[in-house]
C-alpha cells in the first residue's frame, strides 16, 4: 500500500512539472470573438452559483474610513475607469446547453450607492453604519447580468465617509483587492487633481490566461491530474 501511495505521489508530482513547464509559455491576447472559456477557478464558482443562486458566500467586501475633503465625482470617475480597465469586472457569465462561457460588455458605470447616516449620532450611528455594510456586503450578485464591482459611500459627520467596496470572487481574490485599491487611489488623486491619470497599460486580461489554462491543461495531462485527486478524495 506505501509503495502504491509513493508511486501515485511520484506520478503527481510528475505531472504537475509537466503543467508548470508549460507555464514557461507566454500568455498573449486573444479574440474576442467568439465564445471564451471560464478558467478551471471561474467554472467551480459558476458552478456553486447554480447549485445555490443568490448566494453572498463568494462576495469580497472591503471597507474604508476616509477623511474630510472627499471629492465624490473624482471617486466615480476612479471606479469607472477601473471597471472598464479590467475587463473581468465587467464580464457576465452565460450557458449555453449547459456550458458556461464569458461575455464581455461595454464599460459602464460602477454602482456607488451614497448612505448619509450623519442624522444619528453615537451608538445609534455605528449601528446603522453596522447594518448597513452588512447588508451591501451580504448583498448577491446576478453572474448574467451584474458588473462584478460596486460600491457603497456612507456619508458621516465632519465630511467624514466610509467606503464600502464588495466584489465578487468569480472576478477577484484577496490578492487582487489590494490591486483595485492601490489603482483606485491614485486614479482618485489625480482626478481630484484635475491631471490625466497615469496607469501602466494592460497587455492581457483575465480572458486571455483563462484561454491559456484550457488550452495548456488539457488531454492526458488534464486526466492524469483529475485522476490523481479522484483517487484522493474517493469515498469522501
Amino acid at each position: 500500500e506505501l509503495t502504491t501511495r509513493k508511486a501515485e505521489i511520484l506520478t503527481f508530482l510528475r505531472d504537475a512539472r509537466t503543467a508548470h513547464s508549460a507555464a514557461a509559455e507566454t500568455i498573449r491576447a486573444v479574440s474576442r470573438d467568439g465564445s471564451l472559456p471560464l478558467s478551471f477557478a471561474q467554472e467551480r464558482l459558476w458552478f456553486l452559483d447554480q447549485l445555490d443562486p443568490g448566494s453572498p458566500v463568494y462576495n469580497i467586501p472591503e471597507a474604508v474610513w476616509i477623511g474630510p475633503g472627499l471629492s465624490e465625482s473624482a471617486l466615480q470617475k476612479a471606479l469607472d475607469t477601473i471597471g472598464a480597465r479590467h475587463e473581468v469586472l465587467r464580464t457576465t457569465f452565460v450557458s449555453v446547453d449547459g456550458i458556461p462561457s464569458q461575455v464581455i460588455g461595454d464599460p459602464r458605470p460602477v454602482e456607488l450607492m451614497t448612505v448619509d447616516v450623519s442624522g444619528a449620532c453615537g451608538a445609534k450611528q455605528e449601528a446603522e453604519i453596522q447594518r448597513l455594510l452588512q447588508h451591501e456586503a451580504r448583498r448577491p450578485f446576478d453572474l448574467s447580468r451584474d458588473l462584478m464591482l460596486r460600491g457603497t459611500l456612507l456619508r458621516l459627520d465632519q465630511g467624514e465617509r466610509v467606503l464600502l467596496l464588495v466584489t465578487h470572487h468569480i472576478a477577484c481574490d484577496g490578492w487582487s483587492m489590494g490591486i483595485l485599491f492601490q489603482e483606485l487611489a491614485a486614479l482618485y488623486e489625480a482626478f481630484a487633481e484635475g491631471r490625466p491619470a497615469h496607469v501602466p497599460e494592460l497587455r492581457v486580461q483575465y480572458a486571455d490566461y483563462a484561454h491559456w489554462q484550457r488550452r495548456r491543461l488539457r488531454g492526458e495531462l488534464l486526466e492524469s491530474l483529475l485522476s490523481y485527486w479522484g483517487r484522493q478524495l474517493g469515498g469522501s
